[in-house]
């Protein structure tokens, strides 16, 4: 009966609405938490009978709804004084999982994603948010690289953990040998006085040591030489390292690049014009002496009447203690070192999914992988589809309140007038069951 079926659409709309109503208000309530997406109700039209036109009779089927979480739109990032309080600038998630995950050592700790997260270190060293969820990432070698892991599982995911008590150091295995050497000391009234260098490197117990070197200008009157003699020699114990003839290029564009290193002692390495090195031995440790590639206006030049050493520098480090940590735009987590040294401990991974909207949602903004979302791929930051990291950020909630208000207003006018519907159909069972009288 048409009558019956209103009131039963009254009904439904009732239960619609109060849904609509327990999203916005859920909305509303998470407006300022961080990383929150909120929840959104759509309605659907149920069709009673055969919904062929022109039907003499016709039955309301009411209302149906389904709720959804809007994953993929989020809130604006906002600044923070946590070197460690993280959030991405486009799409993915941030790898995370529960606190009793961490403790598990055989991998299967379970992968859950977040928005944004204010990590800081535990009392056991884990990177932790205020909802007790451990970031996740991959450990990096002693070098800093990362080796190469499955980007479809979790197998070479680590719970990120800090040691509290940590120094490190990093015994040096380059040095870049910048130095421009004069055009002057080799012309022909020139003096052959030579120049001499002490270039700082750290062993492989991080303690300093030192390289001299000694550049002698080679005299050949009554034309220029464009040469000159290297002679390396280990400054802590005195044994020489290697001896080399450079000669430097005399042409037109290209004057001054080197053009030449040769050895010129039994000891040492060959220069590899190939990678612009030379390897030198000393003890266990080998370190690579870059003097440029030949034809380069870098390493080792000749130009001008000037001694200028200022681009030496070398790749380590000194003990020092761990002074804070710092996640860059790629990933990179960091750890400061109170020598102004940057050693890279772990790469956090994005994670994306097909269907960001198909996720399941958990507690304190975190979701997990679904049937509906769609199987998961771990991307390099700024990779793929996905987008970067920001570090001294934080994204807010997506949550727009004054458009939830609007919504409020629209759901209580549509549950009062359903409520309407009800009381007009009740009023009319009355009428019909007054006929009788």
């Amino acid at each position: 009966m048409s009558i019956s079926s209103s009131m039963n659409a009254g009904v439904a709309g009732l239960r619609a609405n109060a849904t609509r109503l327990a999203t916005i208000s859920d909305n509303i309530a998470n407006s300022a938490t961080y990383g929150y997406r909120r929840s959104q109700t759509s309605f659907q039209s149920m069709v009673i009978g055969s919904g062929i036109a022109g039907q003499s009779t016709y039955s309301a089927g009411g209302v149906r709804t389904t709720s959804q979480r809007i994953v993929d739109q989020g809130g604006a990032l906002v600044g923070t004084q946590n070197a460690t309080d993280i959030a991405l600038s486009g799409r993915g998630f941030i790898p995370v999982t529960s606190a009793v995950g961490a403790n598990l050592q055989n991998g299967s700790a379970p992968l859950m994603l977040t928005t944004t997260g204010s990590f800081r270190q535990d009392a056991n060293g884990y990177l932790r948010d205020t909802s007790d969820h451990v970031l996740l990432g991959w450990p990096a070698e002693l070098d800093g690289s990362i080796a190469a892991y499955p980007r479809d599982s979790i197998a070479g995911l680590q719970p990120v953990r800090i040691e509290t008590i940590q120094q490190t150091f990093s015994e040096t295995r380059q040095i870049q040998l910048g130095v421009n050497l004069p055009a002057s000391a080799t012309l022909p009234a020139a003096t052959s006085d030579p120049l001499r260098l002490s270039v700082e490197y750290f062993d492989l117990f991080g303690l300093s040591s030192s390289i001299d070197i000694e550049f002698e200008p080679v005299l050949t009157p009554p034309t220029p030489s464009n040469t000159w003699q290297m002679a390396l020699t280990d400054a802590s114990s005195g044994d020489p390292i290697g001896s080399y003839t450079l000669v430097f290029d005399d042409t037109m564009g290209q004057a001054g690049t080197l053009l030449s290193a040769t050895r010129t002692s039994a000891i040492g390495a060959d220069y590899d014009p190939a990678t612009g090195t030379l390897p030198m031995a000393l003890g266990n440790q080998s370190i690579d002496l870059s003097l440029g590639l030949p034809g380069q206006g870098s390493g080792v030049v000749q130009r001008g009447q000037t001694f200028s050493p200022a681009g030496v520098s070398q790749d380590g480090f000194g003990t020092g203690n761990l002074v804070g940590l710092m996640v860059d735009s790629n990933g990179n987590l960091d750890a400061i070192y109170d020598q102004g040294f940057r050693r890279t401990l772990y790469r956090i991974p994005i994670v994306d999914v097909p269907n960001p909207n198909g996720l399941s949602a958990l507690n304190s903004q975190a979701f997990q992988v679904s049937r509906d979302s769609g199987p998961f791929f771990l991307w390099d930051a700024g990779t793929g589809p996905v987008g970067e990291f920001v570090g001294f950020a934080l994204q807010e909630s997506a949550t727009d309140v004054a458009a939830e208000l609007t919504s409020l207003i629209q759901t209580q006018r549509a549950y009062s007038s359903n409520a309407k519907v009800i009381q007009t159909v009740d009023e009319m069972f009355q009428e019909t069951t007054n006929i009788k009288r």
